[in-house]
């Protein structure tokens, strides 16, 4: 049995975005690519300020942006006529593809704000695809539970719960796992994907290797393998995401990901000239 463990075990920075929201970055910073992941984003604060500017329109062409709200509320608006709010446990999963248009913004001025934003990469036959607005309520996310654990199925399968996103290019796995103190969570992942787990609160044992402390708001780089082994040291919180990779070139450009220097350089000529949105 090919037991996974631990590549690395990252920190993430404190950064901001859109209109100063304050939040940590662990993808997108080191490793900057986790093919197919570009971007990792953990926002949380009980203080309005850190939050309340929020997002306001930007464009993005090439990627897939997840947002996945655990406390809080946003509105969403964007260039294919979207719209809608966002509230404790719904997940956007935004196909933004030759380009879209859109704003994120607290539907809040006090309270706790926190969730999460994944990029995804798109393959290069995709990436000039139509935009694509998925919206998933709480209560179309499937959910495993027992005396151990409880597992939100927002992408793939776990025991009887599925994800409603299916049939993607990636063929992602995205928990969020709870695990009791002192209890374990077994999982057979693809051995061809790219792995990591988020731990958001607790402490963690992950694999038959020792390792350091690994606590709180760490990100933690999976080596490939077919058995995932994971212990709670303390009640924990987790993410699970993987997928697998698209081995392509890129090349960055703010919010716009492409595969070559002048395929960026279009989509800024597009979206300065009023082109962009097709």
């Amino acid at each position: 049995m090919n037991i996974i463990e631990i590549n690395e075990i990252i920190d993430p920075i404190a950064a901001s975005d859109g209109a100063g929201v304050k939040l940590k970055r662990s993808i997108g910073v080191q490793p900057n690519y986790y093919d197919p992941f570009l971007m990792l984003d953990e926002f949380g604060s009980n203080n309005k300020d850190d939050y309340v500017a929020g997002f306001p329109p930007h464009p993005h062409r090439g990627i897939e942006t997840v947002t996945y709200m655990l406390e809080g509320e946003f509105e969403h608006e964007d260039s294919t006529g979207a719209k809608g709010r966002m509230k404790s446990g719904d997940v956007q999963w935004m196909k933004t593809g030759s380009g879209i248009i859109h704003s994120e913004m607290p539907a809040m001025s006090k309270g706790r704000l926190h969730g999460f934003q994944l990029w995804i990469n798109m393959p290069a036959k995709l990436k000039m695809s139509k935009p694509n607005y998925i919206y998933i309520g709480s209560d179309q996310i499937s959910i495993h539970k027992d005396e151990d654990k409880k597992v939100k199925v927002i992408a793939g399968k776990f025991e009887k719960a599925e994800g409603p996103i299916k049939g993607h290019n990636v063929e992602p796995v995205y928990f969020d796992v709870e695990l009791k103190n002192n209890k374990q969570f077994n999982f057979k992942l693809p051995s061809s994907h790219n792995s990591f787990i988020y731990l958001i609160n607790g402490e963690l044992e992950i694999g038959d290797k020792k390792h350091k402390q690994v606590k709180d708001s760490t990100l933690i780089l999976l080596s490939k393998g077919k058995e995932l082994r994971v212990k709670a040291k303390s009640n924990s919180k987790f993410l699970i995401i993987s997928g697998k990779p698209i081995n392509e070139k890129i090349a960055r450009g703010g919010p716009f990901v492409m595969n070559t220097k002048a395929e960026i350089l279009q989509a800024v000529q597009d979206y300065h000239n009023g082109t962009f949105v097709k």
